[in-house]
């Protein structure tokens, strides 16, 4: 405060002491006077200057150069000067956070869209503009209603009650379901959240799916097992020899059936669980594709020809109860699926490239459009035969789990009437080139 009172009267001090002084002791008291007069012109017309320089800064842009001054007014710019520096301080601190704010909206995994009290868009986030294909930029201003026009959507807007989301399939997406609420937060002014739920619907159905088969497929045999011990406990009942044991034969089929779909339902549940740790080890596949051999010619019974072939690497790493689980499903498929008199060929071949088993029949084969959906938990092309045959329905969704374990895919080659082929591909990383596999190679 001295100092500006200080630079405030300086000037006045100066003139007086050096201009108007001497010539008031010189001249007399109007020269003085006049003098006076003049010098107080001066710096009044200096400040008017300094005043025209700060209301021209005023009237620029807001990141115009403070203008200079002398004196005082050197003062007021550099406590201007101060004060724009502080607000484009502050103003950056307010843009950074704005940015982060964007970001971090921008990565936040559901869409978001803010519209005001007339339902015009104001901002878009990414995903929102991937879930109803909006553009951010032009479609900033449009009337939400307008632009996502499904019915259950608009009805959901126009009824105004926010408290429930709302679900509907996507009209810009086929085969997407998305679960929108909207949510104000302000006055006139609304948050629509979207998110894509398509895969919790498919679980969902998958699900309820699922329970549906397991009941359909325990029903069955329930109802024959249920059926022939209500009819064997009647006392009037005097079954000859050869009923009972064709009635007990009956019993023990279906009871073997739901055995056989509880452990395949067993072996899914502990594919699937996250939790269970999986023993791996170096399994050499000649033993177990030999026995694989020996268990499909019981099988069989004679009723096909079976042939294996070995190549190549036959060491992989890999949990031997998978793998056995796995290919066995594979080799057993073909032998029910080939009708007597048909050929079956089971064969690996290991190279530095990865490994492939491969089960290769001549059997019924199975139409184009069934083949993406074989690896569905009780998926059949033909219920009837696959009853008939004793699969359970789970066998090629096991081997997709097990496969998955160890990074190994399944292809399937087939066409109606001549054949089909299964082969389950490894990777290089999984073959192992011990001195055993490199003996077998020479």
């Amino acid at each position: 405060m001295i100092s500006l009172w200080f630079s405030a009267l300086f000037p006045l001090a100066l003139l007086g002491l050096f201009l108007v002084l001497p010539v008031w002791i010189m001249e007399g008291p109007v020269w003085g006077l006049v003098t006076l007069a003049a010098g107080l012109l001066g710096i009044s017309a200096l400040n008017f200057m300094y005043l025209l320089r700060l209301q021209r800064w005023l009237e620029g842009p807001p990141d115009r150069p403070v203008p200079e001054g002398r004196g005082l007014w050197n003062h007021v710019f550099a406590g201007l000067h101060h004060r724009a520096r502080v607000r484009r301080e502050q103003q950056q601190l307010l843009s950074d956070a704005l940015e982060r704010f964007r970001r971090a909206v921008q990565a936040f995994p559901d869409g978001i869209i803010i519209f005001n009290q007339h339902r015009q868009i104001e901002w878009i986030n990414a995903n929102a503009a991937v879930h109803f294909q909006l553009d951010p930029g032009k479609d900033r201003g449009q009337a939400l209603t307008n632009l996502i026009r499904q019915p259950d959507f608009v009805s959901y807007v126009e009824r105004g009650d926010y408290s429930a989301p709302v679900l509907f399939p996507n009209p810009r997406r086929a085969g997407q379901t998305l679960l929108v609420q909207v949510v104000s937060y302000a006055a006139g002014e609304n948050l629509l959240l979207s998110r894509d739920v398509s895969d919790q619907e498919r679980l969902d159905v998958m699900r309820r799916d699922f329970v549906a088969n397991v009941s359909h497929e325990l029903k069955t045999p329930l109802t024959v097992v249920a059926g022939f011990a209500e009819m064997l406990s009647d006392p009037e009942l005097e079954p000859d020899p050869a009923q009972m044991r064709h009635y007990m034969a009956l019993i023990a089929e279906q009871t073997h059936r739901m055995q056989r779909l509880i452990e395949d339902l067993l072996t899914l549940s502990v594919l699937e669980s996250t939790s269970v740790a999986q023993r791996e080890e170096v399994v050499d596949l000649e033993p177990l594709l030999q026995t694989l051999h020996q268990e499909a010619l019981v099988l069989s019974a004679g009723r096909h020809r079976i042939s294996l072939k070995m190549e190549g690497y036959i060491q992989l790493q890999g949990n031997p109860q998978e793998l056995r689980s796995a290919l066995g499903n594979l080799v057993t498929n073909a032998i029910r699926y080939t009708p007597a008199g048909g050929e079956i060929e089971l064969r690996w071949l290991g190279t530095q490239g990865g490994g492939e088993f491969a089960v290769t029949d001549t059997g019924i084969g199975i139409a184009p459009e069934h083949i993406p959906r074989l690896t569905e938990r009780f998926y059949r092309v033909d219920r009837g035969r696959s009853r008939e045959t004793g699969g359970t329905g789970l066998g090629l969704a096991i081997v997709k789990h097990v496969l998955s374990h160890h990074q190994a895919t399944l292809e399937v080659e087939s066409q109606p009437g001549k054949g089909s082929r299964f082969a389950a591909r490894f990777p290089a990383m999984r073959l192992r080139y011990g001195e055993e596999a490199r003996r077998r190679l020479a």
